[in-house]
């Protein structure tokens, strides 16, 4: 009997085992074959590589020398056992005659016969010379057409013997918060890392539409595509040899690839190129409002079922805002047709609508949407975004009158407000009010005095949500103020 279980036991232990080795063999068997793709599209792909003359005395030393000029330090070490030394090694890395040439290396990629190269901004950026390495070895100088900093693109001009150069295809896009890739989806980048020639890396795309604080215009492809220095300017491709983006950005706390890197929608890249060709600029759209997240609290308060949209603290004076039927504390919802999942996928919105064009923005306005019809402007490279009585209010604050000429001082256009002398122990505290705030409105009505706010807050059921409209540090925000239950 005790065989007969043990047998039993064996025999189904064996086909658990064939079952998952069965599963890890079709898993195997499903992975993709990148070599096809790479002998397709490598030819486009280049290695460039610049030189800027650069002054001697506006440049420090390299290799970790302290943050001081060639001849600053000449200078210090003069008539010291260590001057021959240094003499030495600034004849080298400093040639005489007061200037020399520093070097930079980036990639890039081909997108017609005619020899246009796409790449970063940040790669040619300052250089007196671009040269452009192919595939076949060949070096040719590059013309710069154009480049845009906000978006990081730059185009290129090469010139070949014969107009027969390769060049990618690029992916049919259907605009820059539209993007058909996937997420989970394998891609594959070509570039130069470290200056090692076509090198190639592959993973899969980690999201899509991913904003960062030092680009609002562009709504990035993040990847796990192992990205380095030197992969700056060279394409992502999807599975169909198409480019999907440009490598521009990582994550690093190193300044080496861990994990996390971001490229350039290349519809956005192609709607600068297209600019930049055609009239040497980029003109994009300006809408003229402070925005800020909606959170559960805000989202609570302003009466939506979840959090969504970008919640207008400000409007900007003499802005398109301005001049529309848009209102502090309405949240923009969609945009041109576009959902507006959270504030950061507004930029990149207005920024891809041209200048002069009118588009419709719903919004949540006193429980209910609103479709409002607004003219875009142009974005110009300047705009980005005692003795008084006191009160405690039940929110454990502190507050006193704001007349009219504080107003004027700081440019509030709002009338009425509080100045927050004290902030105590209380739920306004804990949500984030702070000493020097100014509260300007309570629930969408302006605040008329510190007994109005006190009045309110003690009329307000316990466990709702406040939100305030809060002046701080020159802009407005706001800030929901959850009640305790048993307020």
């Amino acid at each position: 009997m005790r065989l007969a279980l043990h047998r039993h036991i064996f025999l189904v232990f064996t086909a658990l085992l064939a079952t998952q080795a069965s599963a890890l063999t079709s898993s195997l068997g499903s992975l993709p074959d990148f070599t096809q793709l790479v002998e397709q599209v490598a030819p486009a792909v280049v290695n460039i590589s610049t030189t800027q003359k650069v002054g001697e005395s506006s440049r420090a030393p390299h290799n970790g020398l302290p943050d001081q000029s060639p001849e600053e330090f000449r200078k210090r070490f003069k008539d010291t056992p260590l001057e021959e030394f240094f003499e030495r090694f600034f004849d080298q890395q400093f040639p005489p005659g007061g200037d020399y040439e520093s070097e930079s290396l980036g990639s890039g990629f081909i997108v017609s016969a005619d020899g246009y190269v796409l790449t970063n901004e940040h790669v040619v950026r300052d250089a007196d010379e671009i040269i452009v390495k192919l595939h076949d070895r060949r070096q040719l100088s590059a013309e710069l057409i154009g480049v845009d900093k906000r978006s990081d693109v730059a185009v290129l001009k090469i010139t070949a013997k014969a107009d027969n150069l390769p060049f990618v295809k690029l992916a049919n896009n259907r605009g820059p918060m539209n993007n058909p890739l996937k997420v989970g989806e394998w891609v594959v980048a070509i570039g130069s890392p470290f200056g090692f020639d076509h090198t190639v890396t592959a993973g899969i795309v980690s999201a899509i539409g991913r904003n960062l604080r030092s680009e609002q215009y562009v709504p990035f492809i993040q990847t796990d595509v192992a990205i380095n220095p030197g992969n700056s300017g060279g394409p992502l491709f999807n599975m169909n040899g198409e480019v999907v983006g440009i490598n521009s950005q990582i994550f690093s706390r190193t300044g080496g690839y861990m994990g996390m890197s971001f490229a350039i929608p290349i519809e956005l890249a192609m709607q600068v190129t297209d600019q930049l060709r055609e009239g040497g600029v980029v003109r994009r759209g300006w809408l003229g409002v402070m925005i800020q997240e909606v959170d559960r609290d805000l989202a609570k308060a302003f009466g939506l079922d979840r959090p969504q949209g970008a919640l207008i603290a400000q409007i900007m004076d003499d802005s398109p805002a301005e001049r529309s039927e848009l209102q502090v504390e309405d949240i923009i919802l969609r945009f041109n047709g576009r959902t507006v999942r959270d504030s950061g996928a507004l930029p990149p919105l207005v920024g891809s609508v041209l200048p002069g064009n009118k588009v419709p923005v719903v919004v949540w306005r006193d429980g209910k949407k609103v479709t409002l019809e607004v003219k875009i402007e142009e974005l110009d490279d300047d705009t980005v975004a005692g003795g008084k009585n006191s009160a405690e209010t039940p929110l454990g604050l502190t507050v006193e009158e704001v007349d009219e000429d504080k107003r004027k001082e700081l440019g509030i256009k709002e009338s009425g407000g509080v100045l927050v002398v004290e902030a105590g122990d209380g739920a306004a505290r804990n949500a984030g009010i702070r000493a020097g705030d100014i509260i300007l409105r309570l629930n969408g009505t302006t605040v008329q005095d510190d007994k109005d706010l006190a009045k309110r807050v003690k009329a307000a059921a316990a466990g709702s949500v406040l939100r305030m409209l809060v002046f701080r540090e020159g802009t407005q925000q706001f800030i929901a103020v959850p009640l305790p239950d048993d307020k």
